[in-house]
């Protein structure tokens, strides 16, 4: 009996395990027919013999087992743009380089327009090069499905399928998601979300994907453009090059280049999209002098990035930056010198033992993929940016007309899962980080217990790495005379709550409906959050009727709470700012 019951608890492990893995139907269908199988040769006699001795049988079934898992990966396939069996097409819209149609929603509410190039696709002699301009099509171009993911380190699907379980706490069983999403550098390409019909003027809200500039993609559901464009807006979002495509600098590419650039070809891929947007959005019904550019995390870095670059002047009018900015003076992320950059770059092509660019182009994309942990970070080029934002801040330079900004309360959660502090490590920790200002920060957050020191250390990184810069931010705002409207997001919930990333789906307006993980108060929270974000795409100011007072930032010590209630609050970290302030040389004076 025991036995029975160890292999009827061992089966549905590796049913788990070819679900989680995304194995075909087929390898369900042969593998519990081979268990079928294994138990006949375990409980059938045969002329009063077993068959086969009981070991071998279970030594067979577990094999069997493994080369099922081999043969029934799952395969490559595009993400369809509409969750839909058999979308409808609509009608044919034409762009500057040609023709083409999208999809239909579930409910025929919104027009989804997936897949359309925006450049050339940057590979071969493209590699490390500024985005050419895309090349006509013939014919009408089908835009009914998402492009791959631009390269990136990839895991196996049993690996994401427990992250969905373990950080979001939604996995949910499907018999149609037994394939994995395509990546390739071939990547340059951006989908629109539209209301459905003939419509015109409406604002545009253009979004860049964080990732930490290494992953990420354009068609993950919490930031799909649908939400918004059920409300009135067209939405627009990119694949742009990450990791070492996107960001590796190296002084022969500097050379090579006609604009001497090297390092931001991800941020000119971002750019590349915006002109797009410019010169087409309209056939879309978006008004292209009325352009929100948006990001979270990496992609809030760009946003920033992009506020101060002058290849991006006259592209967007208003910016929302969520849970990352480059605007302080050390950006704690994201952010490194040009020397830092050629070094890297240096070392890469050592790693490689590659003595020039041409030889460095011919290597396959698989076998720099890796290189993504080293290659992630912005850098002055001297063509993209000039210099530090904060520097161009305080000289009054700026593309943006106004800001919406902000972070949530936990953002550390997912970064310091496996770097918790307590009583016996918390002092070192702080100490490692703050040096000098070490005991002034102890003195702010004075941990007792093992319970103290896990929260503090949890509200310190993430104040270092994400809500100071904004606090940054927000002063080079106010003092540049910028509206500024900033948020604090501490909703909990069943699934992210206030980590990071964890606002993305209200303020698109994509709780699903039959979620048990959100409650009423989640979705009007939502509801509230899209007024704004509406609001503000249209006018430059969140406010509106039946929405509490968004007050305009003017000191910096208040911002809008959207929590259990929705309303302004006190900064409650200046203490710890004020230290960092004077570590990093944060001056709120002007350099004009």
């Amino acid at each position: 009996m025991i036995r029975r019951i160890l292999n009827a608890l061992l089966f549905l492990v590796m049913l788990a395990v070819l679900e989680l893995n995304k194995n075909t139907i087929v390898g369900w269908v042969v593998f519990i027919a081979l268990t079928a199988g294994y138990i006949w040769l375990r409980e059938k006699p045969l002329k009063d013999k077993k068959f086969l001795p009981r070991a071998g049988a279970w030594l067979g079934w577990i094999a069997s087992f493994a080369v099922v898992l081999i043969l029934s990966f799952p395969p490559v396939r595009s993400i369809p743009a509409a969750d839909v069996n058999a979308p409808q097409t609509t009608g044919v819209v034409t762009v500057e380089q040609g023709q083409l149609t999208g999809v239909f929603n579930a409910d025929r509410t919104v027009e989804v327009y997936a897949g359309i190039p925006y450049a050339q696709p940057p590979v071969g002699e493209l590699r490390w090069k500024e985005p050419q301009d895309a090349l006509p099509w013939e014919g009408i171009l089908n835009a009914d499905s998402f492009k791959p993911m631009s390269m990136q380190p990839t895991n196996l699907p049993i690996y994401n399928s427990l992250s969905q379980i373990i950080g979001y706490h939604d996995y949910e069983i499907s018999l149609t998601d037994n394939y994995i999403p395509p990546v390739s550098e071939d990547s340059l390409y951006l989908n629109i979300w539209k209301p459905a019909g003939d419509v015109s003027g409406l604002p545009v809200l253009v979004y860049i994907h964080g990732g930490s500039l290494q992953t990420g993609q354009p068609w993950y559901a919490d930031y799909s453009g649908e939400g918004l464009a059920k409300q009135g807006a067209v939405v627009v979002n990119m694949g742009y090059r990450l990791g070492v495509f996107g960001f590796f600098a190296d002084e022969e590419l500097q050379a090579e280049s006609a604009k001497g650039t090297t390092g931001n070809y991800g941020l000119l891929d971002q750019i590349k999209a915006l002109e797009w947007v410019r010169d087409n959005i309209a056939a879309f019904g978006g008004d292209p002098d009325n352009v929100t550019l948006s990001g979270e995390s990496a992609g809030s870095a760009c946003v920033s990035a992009l506020c101060v670059s002058p290849l991006a002047s006259g592209l967007f009018r208003r910016v929302i930056m969520e849970s990352s900015t480059v605007v302080s003076a050390k950006p704690p992320h994201s952010f490194r010198s040009l020397d830092e950059a050629f070094d890297s770059g240096k070392a890469l092509k050592s790693r490689h033992n590659c003595a020039s660019i041409e030889e460095l182009r011919k290597l396959p994309a698989s076998e720099l993929v890796q290189e993504a942990y080293t290659q992630h970070h912005i850098t002055v080029d001297g063509y993209v940016l000039t210099e530090l934002p904060y520097e161009s801040y305080k000289k009054g330079i700026h593309n943006e007309e106004a800001i919406l900004h902000g972070c949530n309360e936990e953002e550390s959660a997912p970064f310091i899962i496996f770097d918790h502090a307590n009583m016996s490590n918390y002092s070192a920790k702080i100490k490692g980080y703050f040096g000098a200002y070490a005991d002034e920060v102890l003195r702010i957050y004075p941990a007792a217990t093992d319970e103290e020191a896990d929260k503090y250390w949890a509200e310190i990184y993430g104040s270092v790495f994400f809500n100071y810069p904004h606090y940054c931010l927000d002063r080079l705002a106010v003092r540049n005379g910028i509206p500024a409207y900033e948020y604090l997001f501490t909703k909990h919930n069943g699934r992210l709550g206030c980590w990071h990333s964890g606002e993305m789906i209200y303020c698109f307006g994509n709780i699903p409906g039959g979620s048990a993980l959100y409650d009423t108060a989640d979705r009007e929270l939502s509801r509230i959050m899209t007024a704004y974000w509406l609001n503000y795409m249209k006018t430059g100011d969140p406010n509106g009727a039946g929405l509490p007072v968004w007050e305009q930032s003017s000191t910096s010590e208040k911002l809008l709470e959207f929590g259990e209630n929705v309303g302004m609050t006190d900064e409650k970290r200046l203490a710890l700012y004020s230290v960092l302030d004077r570590m990093d040389g944060f001056d709120i004076s002007s350099d004009n």
